[in-house]
């Protein structure tokens, strides 16, 4: 019987080892030996597209605003422009050349002034007979009211005299940066009146937070304008005389039957009670 060879004769058989095996050990040890490597700190990034708009944006901002120009500013319409400049929407359409008066665009200027040569919309008081006209010049125009300067000593005597548009409770003063007029509260389908003769400049319901709109223009000075109406009794063009009844009081856009009456001087709202007779 033969004996079997010690463990130390024997032959080692070498083993096979798939390729599979031996590529994942390689892509281990290459593993190993990246994560050992240090980091390299992040490159910074520049966001080059916001600094670019700001830089572009910052020569516009800087232009001033010739005169007798506006520069449109984001959520203007024509209308609002035109009421706050004390001028008819038409005109400045006119003066603009502008083909679609709703499209209109930030930065873009507007001519809210008569350019040379070209005439505004008349008031009432232009076509009257020379006579009436002298007349009304002289009722718009009256000396000084101690009274009223005795309450507002820093303001200039007013320069027109308007009648109440309604009868009812001022239930809202006028507060410079809040509210722009006097809000006048009576019952629905009470009757609103011209304050003073002049034309018809706007009759509608497009100026947000007016509801249905009536605008006034007085002369070249002058504009009043009165919403929340329930129904408007004019159209634009309309030449209206002082007293005439113009619109029924409503609530269009408000939250109570009232009339929101507003007086503007060259654009600029003002406190109208010391107008009011």
């Amino acid at each position: 019987m033969k004996k079997p060879s010690p463990f130390w004769n024997t032959p080692l058989k070498r083993s096979k080892v798939p390729a599979q095996l031996m590529l994942a050990l390689l892509s281990s040890t290459v593993l190993l030996s990246a994560c050992t490597t240090p980091r390299t700190k992040p490159a910074t990034v520049i966001d080059r597209s916001r600094s670019e708009s700001t830089a572009s944006a910052a020569p516009t901002a800087s232009i001033p605003t010739p005169p007798g120009y506006y520069r449109v500013k984001r959520g203007d319409t024509v209308l609002r422009i035109a009421l706050d400049q004390g001028q008819s929407y038409r005109d400045i359409v006119r003066w603009n050349n502008l083909t679609d008066p709703n499209l209109i665009e930030v930065d873009q200027l507007l001519l809210v002034r008569p350019p040379a040569g070209k005439m505004t919309v008349k008031p009432l008081t232009a076509d009257t007979p020379p006579a009436a006209q002298k007349n009304a010049d002289q009722r718009m125009t009256p000396p000084a009211d101690p009274k009223i300067e005795a309450v507002k000593p820093d303001a200039p005597p007013p320069g027109i005299r308007l009648s109440w548009p309604a009868k009812g409770k001022v239930v809202e003063d006028f507060i410079d940066g809040k509210n722009k007029g006097i809000d006048i509260a009576g019952k629905l389908g009470d009757p609103i009146q011209a304050a003073s003769d002049g034309k018809v400049v706007y009759a509608g319901n497009s100026l947000r937070g007016y509801g249905n709109l009536v605008i006034v223009k007085h002369d070249n000075t002058y504009l009043t304008a009165y919403a929340h109406n329930r129904n408007l009794l004019v159209k634009e063009g309309d030449s209206v005389r002082k007293g005439q009844t113009i619109a029924e009081m409503g609530d269009t856009d408000a939250n109570s039957v009232r009339l929101h009456f507003e007086l503007r001087v060259n654009g600029k709202p003002v406190d109208p009670l010391p107008f009011l007779q």
